[in-house]
């Protein structure tokens, strides 16, 4: 039996009922001023706001990513799965063929579902005993920059901190040096974190407010070192980072630079909900779903994007 026999993959009515289990489990919360008072109209989905002050009507869609979307709910279901699901990622052509919707629909859904994937407001990582690594790479092409052979002073910067067991965090970032790095390091992770990177220059001024700082130096091809009961390496955050790359180059192939931080919101989603936290491709799914709430973009597939 396969899992789109769900009702809520198949059926409009069923579908609304996931998304406001998802949106709202103790019931309907207006999204116009928070109140808890509401009652349904007759139109299927619609509901009107209780207080006097307010009275607007709404749906499960108002104030998310979802909002003003003509795209069926069902389908919306199945393409939080499908994303939720795919490892490397699920491109906007892919979408149109799967979902059946024009192409123009499926890149509007695929950037609305990175938008729902994307985490904020989080407490800094590590702690006592814990290990956080840190890497950067290298990506695409920045905005008005010729297209060079060697190098990556063209390409976007991405710096990304992965917890050993746990989380990760990406950022798009201007530059490598300890100015731009040092204040991402310091709000993000605990100082008794202990951090463990390459032989970067940049890293050694942040590093000496951590517990400990280990490095491996590539340059010496120095992958691995063993102190003791302590292994030294960044092959979490290299192994986070050849996941991310496969994906991008091989299935979304290109992507725009104002773009790339929801990209990376959705690489850091599917890591952070893997299967070895205790997360499945339903879960998953859930989870995006309910971050749909409360935001929204406004901007549309322009003629001449190829993404």
């Amino acid at each position: 039996m396969s899992v789109f026999n769900e009702p809520h993959f198949t059926d409009e009515n069923a579908a609304r009922d996931w998304f406001e289990a998802l949106r709202w489990p103790e019931g309907p919360v207006c999204p116009h001023c928070g109140s808890l008072r509401s009652y349904r109209k007759a139109k299927p989905g619609v509901l009107r706001c209780g207080e006097k002050e307010c009275r607007k009507d709404f749906t499960v869609t108002t104030k998310s990513v979802m909002e003003s979307s003509h795209i069926p709910l069902h389908k919306w279901a199945q393409a939080f799965h499908l994303i939720a699901s795919s490892k490397k990622g699920f491109s906007a052509h892919q979408l149109h063929r799967t979902l059946k919707i024009t192409y123009r629909s499926a890149w509007f859904m695929a950037h609305r579902l990175r938008e729902a994937m994307r985490a904020g407001g989080l407490a800094p990582m590590g702690g006592s005993g814990k290990i956080v690594e840190l890497d950067e790479t290298f990506i695409g092409r920045q905005a008005g920059q010729p297209k060079r052979k060697g190098g990556w002073g063209h390409k976007n910067a991405v710096f990304a901190l992965v917890q050993r067991a746990g989380s990760v965090r990406t950022f798009h970032v201007d530059g490598i040096t300890t100015a731009q790095l040092g204040p991402i390091i310091r709000a993000n992770i605990n100082r008794e974190s202990g951090i463990m990177t390459d032989e970067g220059t940049w890293y050694r001024e942040p590093g000496q407010e951590y517990a400990s700082h280990e490095t491996v130096v590539h340059s010496r091809k120095e992958y691995v070192r063993y102190e003791g009961e302590r292994t030294i390496h960044t092959n979490t955050v290299e192994g986070y980072f050849s996941i991310f790359k496969r994906g991008m180059k091989g299935v979304y192939q290109h992507c725009a630079e104002k773009h790339l931080h929801r990209y990376l919101a959705e690489y850091d989603f599917r890591y952070n909900t893997r299967t070895a936290l205790g997360y499945n491709d339903t879960d998953r799914a859930a989870l995006a779903a309910k971050g749909a709430a409360g935001k929204r973009l406004t901007y549309r597939l322009p003629h001449e994007a190829r993404l």
